[in-house]
């Protein structure tokens, strides 16, 4: 039976919860967060204010980490000189530097599991459409389109101020929203050559990060990608993810994923399993990830997201600001591929 702590209460901490809750083989021994109040989410288990002091009390296999961005590489760090395995909320880390320090603390520490929340690789539509457009059917990629349109208020931004300050958050649209769809159009498109991007405000909230970027990816494949995301939208729209092939053409789509032939027209594929009773846009990959990461601990695999896969993300990131500020296209001299 291994033993579950959680550090950090705020919204997504609920998904975590629920999963750790319905799975047998483990038990939430204890929580942290500075907002006491927050102890009537979790009745029953032990309530801490400081992190440092619960790994001190408590014998811990788990941490799951549901912080700010600003503090994924400092108590990531105190859990894996502990020995205790880490399941932390996407991003990496709010910055290149951190992202990197946490990358480096995988490879010096082997044996602490640390798996990064980017749960929409599991998503029933996206492991199929990888499938159907690396199977070489229906020809080569010629280009990844990946559109996420949503609305947050002032408020958002102010009620947890951390989120509209680039010191703590490492940025807005891309690296709160937009990072997933990120993550999977570099798993689809492979190698990338070069990035060319805008970032701006379309919302007068004073803020200094974005909630609006447009962006260009050049794959060394000869394929073009394409994202477009916002906070500025009327509604939390549908996200969607198009990739086009020579022979086909599929869209992911409110939860469902599409094929598109001259032959045979549109035609639905699969449907994504959603979470019951959470954000439409959180489904169910959190469930599959969660507990695919207690079976890597229990059985010692490493079929997980490493820190070394989500660091990708942060690199493209940085390149689309550094092209936003630059106006250039970033040729990127590493490369960045999984």
């Amino acid at each position: 039976m291994l033993k579950i702590a959680v550090i950090g209460l705020g919204d997504v901490s609920k998904v975590h919860l629920s999963t750790i809750r319905s799975n047998p083989d483990v038990t939430l021994v204890a929580v942290c967060d500075l907002d006491e109040s927050l102890n009537k989410l979790v009745s029953g288990v032990k309530f801490y204010t400081n992190y440092k002091e619960m790994l001190e009390n408590e014998r811990l296999d788990c941490v799951h980490i549901c912080l700010p961005h600003h503090l994924h590489y400092e108590v990531t760090k105190a859990c894996a000189e502990k020995g205790i395995h880490i399941y932390l909320e996407k991003p990496l880390a709010h910055t290149m530097e951190e992202g990197l320090s946490i990358v480096r603390l995988e490879e010096r520490l082997p044996d602490v599991k640390i798996c990064v929340s980017l749960q929409n690789r599991l998503n029933d539509t996206f492991r199929v459409l990888e499938n159907e457009v690396t199977s070489g059917r229906y020809g080569k990629i010629i280009g990844i389109k990946g559109i996420v349109t949503w609305f947050r208020p002032k408020s958002y931004y102010y009620t947890k101020a951390w989120r509209g300050q680039k010191e703590y958050a490492g940025g807005g649209v891309l690296i709160n929203q937009a990072i997933h769809t990120l993550d999977l159009i570099q798993l689809l498109g492979g190698e990338i050559e070069s990035i060319r991007g805008k970032l701006s405000n379309l919302h007068d909230y004073n803020l200094n990060v974005e909630d609006t970027a447009v962006v260009n990816m050049y794959f060394t494949s000869g394929a073009k990608g394409l994202i477009v995301a916002t906070t500025a939208n009327a509604i939390d729209s549908s996200i969607e993810l198009e990739v086009v092939c020579e022979q086909a053409q599929f869209t992911i789509r409110n939860e469902a994923l599409y094929k598109y032939t001259a032959d045979e027209g549109e035609v639905k594929l699969i449907e994504d399993e959603q979470f019951q009773g959470e954000k439409f846009y959180y489904g169910a990959g959190h469930h599959k990830l969660i507990n695919q990461f207690y079976q890597c601990i229990l059985k010692e695999k490493s079929s997980y997201i490493h820190a070394k896969d989500a660091f990708i993300s942060l690199r493209i990131i940085d390149a689309i600001e550094k092209s936003s500020i630059e106006d250039k296209e970033i040729i990127l001299a590493e490369k960045i591929s999984n």
